[in-house]
């Protein structure tokens, strides 16, 4: 009997039907649930295409590449759905250093050229790496530090995919290396020594 009057319910006294999209409104605050929505009347296709993956980045910098993201702030249009892009530029010798994206898991697809990549387990440390060519996919799990480097002599182009619209971004030398955290501090729990820490301190833009 509960069971029928439950369908019934159903039925005859619909809940609210969830929203459809949800296409960012960028000029107010986010927060970990994403951000608040657009009015839907005025709302156009517009919010659900983004062109920014269309150009190649500048490379010329200290790691030979470039990450174009389409990640909320860039593309209103995935607020709320699970998912977001980028491009990743490597000219030759170019590498995207050790990172992790702490809200997401990564997917890659090598448009062109050769891609080093891999990633690190949090368990036992086991590396998982292997050379990608043209039309090869790898997966990056949620959190995991791992990294991508051009392995071979001319550009090379992929676009990645990610499972939230704001995946973050921590790249491990810029957290060591490129702030004011004391030198002494980056000494202790990485085990080089003053000469290295203030080197790559001075490289990446670091002080302290």
């Amino acid at each position: 009997m509960l069971h029928i009057l439950f369908l019934a319910a159903l039925l005859f006294f619909p809940s609210s039907q969830a929203a459809d999209f949800c296409v960012a409104k960028l000029k107010g605050a986010g927060s970990p649930s994403g951000y608040a929505c657009r009015n839907p009347a005025i709302v156009t296709v517009d919010d659900f295409v983004f062109s920014g993956l269309g150009a190649a980045g500048n490379t010329t910098n200290i790691i030979s590449a470039a990450v174009t993201p389409g990640f909320v702030q860039q593309f209103p249009g995935v607020n709320g759905l699970g998912l977001s892009t980028a491009r990743l530029d490597l000219a030759p010798g170019g590498v995207i250093p050790i990172h992790t994206h702490p809200a997401a898991s990564e997917i890659l697809f090598v448009v062109y050229g050769k891609i080093t990549a891999g990633f690190i387990s949090s368990s036992a440390n086991k590396v998982y790496v292997k050379t990608l060519k043209k039309g090869d996919v790898m997966i990056f799990p949620q959190g995991l530090l791992h990294f991508q480097i051009n392995a071979g002599g001319t550009t090379a182009l992929a676009i990645v995919s990610f499972n939230s619209p704001e995946p973050g971004l921590q790249i491990t030398d810029f957290a060591l290396f490129g702030n004011n955290l004391p030198s002494n501090l980056v000494e202790k729990t990485t085990f080089l020594d003053d000469a290295q820490v203030k080197k790559l301190k001075g490289v990446l833009g670091g002080t302290g």
